[in-house]
């Protein structure tokens, strides 16, 4: 019954919120962010916690502030996605900035391959919607199962009207398209900040230990696609902001395993910088660090 309820509740998003007026979308995606936000729920509780770790000085006063700006953005994010599919791609090139775009835009023209990864920030979908439309790319990305299959269904068919090359998460076949597609010239996009599988890198993240996936570093050793961190966030205007940072190498000794965790600390460090330049825009509303996996759960 939840998962229907679930995907009955994402559908009324796709299909209503798209027809609103965008006043009245602006208007409904802050008023149930706050809603959320008073209400204290376990993902806003979360959210605190770990912002806690961004911004260690923050008394509660300020942890406040910082979670319902938070959840403001992190619904900013849900209202342009259920309403990006009616955006012309004019729209669409005016509501972002890339700062240091020739770094993806020359590697792209080189035809080496290029993997962005970018963690939970801003509105990563209108990043892949720029990028195809105002850059004339298509990419591929990944999609991690839904329950309900309905629901997964959706955000697959969401992505790819978008013109997102969509690939499931699961076994290893996505690893081997991904490389195809590298090794062709082609463009990938990972969200890649969050990983608790057994095969997640263990990094320091703020301070402390997380794990972040290590597909990323894997692709641009094996392929040689250029590999560059991306973070992204509101400013006080319409337009998104973002940043291409510069491409993390691959390391000229050392083990396969050894190279990726140099790689994958070095992407860490990159969202480390975003994240901490603009809090707020990350929307990390789940369990991250190794301490809290570690907690007992109720």
């Amino acid at each position: 019954m939840k998962e229907r309820l679930t995907d009955a509740l994402y559908g009324l998003g796709w299909s209503a919120v798209k027809k609103l007026p965008e006043s009245a979308a602006t208007g409904l995606g802050r008023t149930i962010a706050d809603t959320a936000w008073k209400r204290r729920g376990k993902g806003v509780l979360r959210l605190e916690s770990n912002l806690a770790r961004v911004v260690p000085d923050a008394g509660p006063e300020r942890l406040a502030e910082l979670s319902q700006a938070g959840m403001r953005s992190y619904m900013r994010y849900w209202m342009e996605s259920f309403r990006l599919p009616t955006w012309d791609q004019e729209r669409v090139r005016r509501s972002v900035h890339i700062n240091e775009v020739h770094r993806l835009t020359d590697g792209i023209a080189s035809d080496r391959g290029v993997v962005l990864a970018l963690p939970h920030m801003a509105n990563y979908d209108l990043a892949g919607v720029w990028v195809t439309r105002a850059l004339d790319t298509p990419f591929t990305t990944v999609a991690e199962r839904l329950k309900p299959e309905s629901l997964y269904d959706r955000f697959v068919a969401y992505r790819e009207s978008l013109g997102m090359e969509v690939l499931p998460h699961v076994g290893g076949s996505a690893f081997g398209t991904l490389a195809r597609r590298l090794r062709e010239g082609g463009l990938v996009c990972l969200v890649a900040d969050r990983d608790l599988s057994a095969s997640g890198i263990e990094v320091k993240f703020f301070g402390e230990t997380a794990r972040m996936p290590a597909g990323p570093a894997l692709l641009a050793q094996q392929t040689g696609a250029l590999l560059l961190p991306v973070t992204l966030w509101y400013d006080d205007t319409e337009v998104m902001q973002g940043r291409v940072h510069p491409p993390v190498d691959v390391p000229e000794t050392g083990t396969r395993a050894e190279k990726t965790s140099v790689m994958t600390q070095a992407l860490a460090d990159a969202y480390a910088t975003g994240i901490a330049e603009h809090p707020e825009d990350w929307h990390m509303l789940q369990r991250l660090w190794l301490a809290d996996l570690e907690e007992p759960r109720a």
